[in-house]
């Protein structure tokens, strides 16, 4: 049955040999769960009669046994495979998997740069401080930091999206809703010293009304800017992921530690659910929890 099943993986499913042998893994260990079980002195293992039980307690055991649920839930999914291809050719007539869900796994924290690092990213000393790519990329990583906006907003920004004196942006986010975002007065300069040069150049402004532009004066693309936000960060030494959207997470953890109110955050984000914007609480108390096992003398202290 196994060898067969394999065999289909690498045929018709035109699977890699690492991949097939990961599911004649997986497909073993239940096997060998089961036979395991069994009262019978020489026991055989028949789909036939693999039931849901069977399955939730080889979940239980490879979790009692440390194994993570994402782990647990590719072999599940081994096994969904082989019960799926059984079923088609006729040698099983059940399916033991349709009141088997998958294992809740923990969703990770949004990523996002300490304050301390965040200030050297902003002042670092580019080569040529003043010419076209420098004042252009400096000020993307600018609005995404002090904006939270997502890449594909950013990307959609028009002039005319401004208000008089840039102090203000109308963003057009998911769903083609719009909200109003404050523009700092360091940000309102940036965009001014931007524009100029794209005059003094005489970029040919093909892009429309596009704020941010190529040297040809086209529209920037997502991919550009996001090879830009990683440049720039790795640049200043930004370790791990490195993206417009690590930019935005910053954003909205800075402003939460600052101690701004979550709906006022949650609007600013463009989130139309207060539950999006709750996962930063999360990343705030993580902190105070690291925090208060290396500081307070307590801490390191075992139970008595």
């Amino acid at each position: 049955m196994t060898e067969e099943f394999l065999q289909y993986l690498r045929t018709e499913r035109r699977y890699s040999e690492h991949t097939v042998r990961a599911y004649g893994d997986d497909v073993e260990r239940f096997v060998t769960y089961c036979l395991d079980r069994s009262d019978d002195p020489e026991p055989e293992f028949s789909p036939e009669r693999v039931t849901a039980d069977d399955i939730r307690g080889w979940m239980m055991e490879l979790n009692r046994e440390g194994e993570k649920a994402t782990s647990i839930n590719r072999r599940i999914s081994s096994l969904r495979a082989l019960f799926r291809y059984l079923r088609k050719t006729g040698a099983v007539r059940h399916d033991p998997f349709l009141k088997i869900g998958q294992m809740k796994t923990p969703k990770p924290l949004p990523v996002f740069i300490a304050e301390s690092r965040m200030e050297q990213v902003l002042r670092q000393s580019p080569e040529h401080p003043d010419d076209f790519d420098t004042l252009r990329n400096r000020l993307i990583v600018l609005l995404f930091y002090t904006t939270g906006l997502r890449l594909a907003e950013l990307v959609a920004i028009n002039t005319d999206d401004f208000s008089p004196g840039f102090r203000e942006l109308k963003v057009r986010g998911k769903g083609d809703k719009e909200r109003i975002v404050p523009i700092m007065p360091q940000v309102r300069e940036h965009i001014s010293e931007y524009l100029d040069e794209i005059m003094r150049q005489n970029i040919c402004i093909t892009g429309g009304k596009s704020l941010f532009l190529t040297k040809q004066g086209r529209r920037i693309s997502r991919s550009t800017v996001y090879r830009i936000v990683r440049a720039e960060l790795a640049a200043a030494g930004v370790q791990g992921k490195r993206s417009p959207h690590v930019l935005r997470h910053t954003f909205a953890t800075h402003l939460l530690d600052g101690g701004a109110d979550m709906r006022e955050i949650q609007q600013l984000l463009g989130h139309s659910s207060l539950r999006a914007t709750q996962v930063y609480t999360h990343n705030s108390i993580a902190r105070l929890k690291e925090t208060y096992n290396t500081a307070h003398p307590r801490a390191s202290h075992k139970k008595d």
